[in-house]
């Protein structure tokens, strides 16, 4: 165990984060009110997977190429740009919805919009935590970022399901609206350490764009550190995380509550993420464990098999932080063991492939889930997407054997020492 905390002592990185905890409360608070929004307005799942899927449908398509901007343009600017935007999009939102004029299609414009901001903004998010603190203090940085997000998991649900049985669902994206304001506000006292590439232009024509996508795809097939981990988050990505979808139907359908049990629902699986976060940050120190980057994902799938088997609402609570527990200390570790083995000439691409995968690809798993959630319930939607998880990973664990048999795998430390994969 390590102190988790040490990456706070950066100055940079301590107002990032605090701007970032207020942020990400005011997201879950959305990430909740919308799916909710959605069914009251078409009471479809399919038409609730819609919504989701066009959020994520711009990373599919461009992820490749906001990596490249990440990598040649300044980190800071591209943020203050990305949550300016962000906040206006969430005003809009909250003005239809207030005035009683929201339609469907507001919330599918919406979701799309919001979707092309988050392509540019969720690489370089990631990439700019290496000019915040030291090589050393990445992994506890990443680890942190990885607890703020689930801490907000934890709160933002429950806070989004007593305001909208108070309020409304209208105050859910005001409030979310205000707190992009926050990261705003604190990118103006950050002075980052640019790493790697000065910032400068981007490729003036597409074949130099696609030229420097190329060079990054093959740095990442021949490091496999790198394309092994990305093949796990691309099978948990697109089909561990469809609960926004899935679980605003099983908690009205399978276990008959409201707006407010719905949220405590939710905020189950945030504090299930939140210990695994949290332990990740304690562990950030030790290389990475072969249980969790190999094991956990396994863990991830039949964590769904039992959230399918469970009819009271205690045991999907507990289901549900379970499955919260083994998919973010997964992702957590896979993100920092794509950060720490990539140099910072290449760090936005990698992370804006990590994006693709992991967030790029939920439009498939959402509209997957969504239609056998549509045809035959909620229930049977978590067991076949659990079982889906299961069989994808037979692949790509025998692929790791053999190249881990051939010694073609090595992976580093935080410090920049080597080790080879056992």
């Amino acid at each position: 165990m390590s102190n988790p905390f040490s990456a706070l002592k950066q100055p940079n990185f301590r107002r990032y984060w605090l701007g970032m905890c207020v942020s990400t409360i005011g997201t879950w608070m959305q990430n909740i009110a919308q799916p909710w929004l959605a069914y009251k307005l078409t009471d479809s799942p399919l038409l609730i997977s819609l919504v989701s899927a066009l959020q994520y449908l711009p990373m599919l398509f461009f992820a490749l190429f906001a990596g490249v901007f990440v990598d040649r343009v300044s980190k800071k600017k591209i943020l203050l740009f990305t949550q300016s935007a962000s906040l206006v999009i969430m005003l809009a939102l909250a003005f239809l919805v207030s005035t009683g004029a929201i339609r469907y299609w507001h919330l599918l414009v919406a979701a799309a919009a919001l979707g092309c901001v988050n392509t540019f903004d969720m690489p370089a998010r990631q990439a700019f935590l290496s000019e915040l603190v030291e090589k050393s203090e990445l992994m506890d940085a990443v680890a942190l970022n990885a607890a703020a997000f689930n801490m907000a998991r934890t709160i933002g649900p429950a806070i989004a399901g007593m305001v909208m049985d108070i309020w409304g669902v209208a105050m859910c994206f005001y409030v979310n609206a205000v707190s992009f304001a926050a990261v705003v506000i604190s990118l103006f006292f950050i002075h980052p350490h640019p790493v790697g590439k000065p910032a400068g232009d981007t490729p003036s024509s597409m074949a130099g764009m696609r030229r420097e996508i190329g060079e990054g795809l093959r740095y990442m097939r021949e490091k496999k550190i790198l394309s092994l981990t990305l093949m796990g988050l691309f099978v948990i990505g697109t089909f561990a995380l469809s609960f926004g979808v899935l679980v605003p139907v099983f908690s009205k359908t399978v276990l008959g509550q409201e707006e407010t049990g719905y949220g405590f629902l939710m905020s189950c699986m945030g504090i299930g993420s939140f210990v695994g976060a949290m332990l990740v940050a304690m562990q950030s120190k030790a290389k990475p464990k072969k249980l969790v980057l190999y094991g956990f994902p396994v863990f991830s799938g039949l964590s769904l098999l039992a959230i399918s088997l469970t009819k009271t609402y205690a045991l999907t609570c507990l289901a549900i932080a379970f499955a919260g527990y083994f998919i973010i200390r997964y992702t957590a570790t896979a993100n920092s063991t794509l950060q720490t083995n990539t140099d910072p000439a290449h760090l936005g691409r990698v992370m804006s492939a990590y994006t693709l995968v992991f967030a790029g690809t939920t439009p498939v798993g959402n509209l997957y889930a969504g239609a056998i959630c549509q045809r035959f319930g909620a229930a049977t939607a978590f067991f076949v997407c659990g079982c889906t998880i299961l069989a994808l990973l037979v692949p790509i664990n025998l692929y790791r054997r053999r190249v881990v048999k051939a010694g073609l795998m090595h992976t580093e430390d935080p410090n920049g020492g080597g080790e080879a994969a056992r």
